[in-house]
């Protein structure tokens, strides 16, 4: 195992709920009629992340869990470069491949050809390496039938399929996963997860984010549970499923 290429050390991410707003004569009818309202608008600010310390080494697979609001996809995207943190430090070495919201930079207008080439560009890959790789993108999509049909008309699984294609044509030194291995039908699910299981043994550094313990379990070497924004227990991915799970289990009995 090589040395860190994701450190996180007091880690924070704050955002505003509601923008301060002067008064208008639209406002002051509603909240004469709707008291409850005043107030309601003004700034406000909600800590998804605060206070997150982690290090992922080369190479290493980590999983991330935790219930929705937790704070995974914030971390991912703050590891992505979309959000710069509001607190903390964070350090990434390395080129990076987020997989967030597989299809979110289609033009559903264009083609599925023509979306490989505008995808493949917002990834920073050449016109002439997307030409070199074309075949090979389209063949992993099963999408050969479709090439000229706008994304609009795609179900979708269909655009998911499409879209992780393009993203996984290389091999980055980081990969940002979040829930891509449930995209498609059952054959591309499988599909998926080989491409995965490719990178990670050809020394890919993984962060992986699922609400399938079963798919941390069998990926991840180790985990990080997050709650409500905060780090609650790093370990071995085992450890750290069973006791999120028992944790899950003894809301849900409340």
């Amino acid at each position: 195992m090589g040395g860190p290429m994701i450190c996180a050390e007091g880690l924070g991410m704050r955002f505003d709920l509601g923008i301060e707003k002067g008064f208008s004569l639209k406002q002051g009818f509603v909240d004469l009629l709707d008291p409850a309202r005043r107030g309601r608008g003004r700034r406000s600010e909600f800590w998804a992340l605060r206070d997150v310390a982690f290090r992922v080494d080369s190479g290493e697979v980590v999983g991330l869990v935790g219930g929705n609001g937790a704070g995974k996809s914030t971390l991912l995207k703050l590891v992505a470069g979309v959000y710069k943190p509001s607190g903390g430090q964070l350090r990434v070495c390395g080129s990076v491949c987020p997989m967030i919201e597989l299809g979110a930079g289609f033009d559903p207008e264009l083609t599925a050809r023509e979306n490989i080439f505008l995808n493949g560009a917002v990834m920073g890959y050449s016109r002439d390496f997307l030409l070199e790789r074309f075949d090979e993108i389209v063949a992993f999509s099963g999408l050969r039938d479709f090439l000229e049909v706008p994304v609009k008309n795609f179900s979708s699984g269909m655009t998911a399929r499409l879209a992780f294609s393009v993203a996984t044509v290389v091999e980055p030194e980081i990969l940002i996963v979040d829930e891509i291995l449930a995209v498609g039908d059952l054959a591309f699910q499988a599909k998926s997860e080989e491409k995965m299981v490719s990178m990670i043994r050809g020394g890919t550094t993984v962060l992986y984010v699922s609400h399938s313990l079963e798919s941390i379990r069998k990926l991840c070497g180790r985990a990080l549970w997050l709650d409500h924004g905060r780090l609650r227990l790093s370990g071995p991915s085992a450890e750290v499923c069973e006791a999120y799970r028992a944790a899950q289990s003894g809301e849900a009995e409340l």
